[in-house]
């Protein structure tokens, strides 16, 4: 497995990360054992790195995750989950709150210590609360060994590096702005890192947007994006290929030269991990790419903060 170096001194995380929140059910049923599957074959292909929050199936995930992290040893995986995000519509940056959402994590992971905590979703909470009760409760707990590294999550770029930077935080991680159709973390990542913040990318598929299928009816993008998505799966399948896999191929094997240290992709069997990994270590198809490239060439980097559509991402 691909890894790299998690900020100057930290440990070498894998370039495909887990993401953990499908083993809360949050898009399916999955079972404790199916979540154990999928986790034990993480590790086994050098899976190391696994995100998570409270927030994920209302605590199910994060359950679900410490059952199958049961009996591994703790420097075997670098876990990250959240603070802050408490419901769909519901935010608690209060010291009181992350303390106590800190300890519940802990409990559910079967851990003392996580290695990367973050403030989850920070442009829907209250900013002065996030900066002066949850970033100053995190640098404590990082100053204790309770925590390794303090990191922020979110959509709005701007806003997420303004805070990283003046915060001194040593993680970000982004979502849906590392695709085939918008590649705004780019830039921003690559300034984030020049600093020593470590920057993840999140939903490289574009919750959805980026799939044969198409996107949820509740997927805030465009109709001008959503149509360019299909366009692009219908030509992929012409060339006998799946738009979903050539997604994944960019983003994952493009991260590195974007300034990404790693990429977190929702995985909730062991045969989704398989073609992760495919994605990850197969040649892209030229034609394929090209193909993609050119029928979303007129939404590229429109966002849904500006092309807003009739949906709205949970919460928002």
């Amino acid at each position: 497995m691909i890894s790299n170096r998690l900020g100057a001194e930290g440990p070498r995380v894998s370039a495909l990360a887990l993401g953990a929140a499908s083993l809360g059910g949050v898009y399916q049923p999955v079972s404790q054992a199916q979540a154990n599957l999928v986790v034990a074959a993480a590790l086994e292909a050098g899976v190391n790195l696994i995100d998570v929050a409270p927030y994920y199936g209302a605590t199910r995930a994060e359950t679900a995750l410490g059952a199958a992290l049961r009996g591994v040893p703790r420097d075997d995986v670098v876990l990250m989950t959240k603070v802050g995000r408490q419901g769909d519509k519901s935010w608690d940056f209060s010291r009181e709150a992350v303390l106590r959402s800190l300890d519940e994590s802990r409990r559910r992971l079967g851990v003392d210590r996580i290695d990367v905590l973050q403030c989850h979703d920070i442009e829907y909470g209250d900013r002065q609360q996030l900066l002066d009760e949850a970033l100053p409760a995190l640098r404590e707990l990082k100053a204790q060994g309770v925590i390794g590294r303090i990191g922020v999550t979110g959509y709005d770029l701007a806003l997420l590096e303004e805070i990283a930077l003046a915060e001194a935080v040593d993680t970000v991680m982004a979502y849906c702005t590392y695709t085939l159709q918008d590649q705004r973390l780019a830039p921003v990542a690559r300034r984030l890192a020049a600093q020593g913040v470590a920057v993840f990318n999140a939903s490289p598929l574009g919750m959805g947007l980026l799939t044969a299928d198409g996107p949820p009816d509740w997927h805030p993008a465009h109709d001008r994006v959503r149509d360019a998505a299909m366009a692009a799966a219908r030509r992929c399948r012409a060339l006998g290929a799946d738009l979903s896999f050539v997604a994944l191929q960019f983003a994952l094997q493009t991260a590195a030269q974007a300034g990404v240290v790693s990429t977190v992709v929702g995985m909730s069997r062991p045969e989704t991990l398989r073609q992760n990994i495919a994605a990850l270590t197969t040649q892209i198809d030229p034609a394929a790419l090209a193909a993609v490239q050119d029928a979303l060439a007129p939404v590229k980097d429109l966002g849904w903060d500006l092309l807003p559509g009739h949906g709205g991402k949970a919460g928002a």
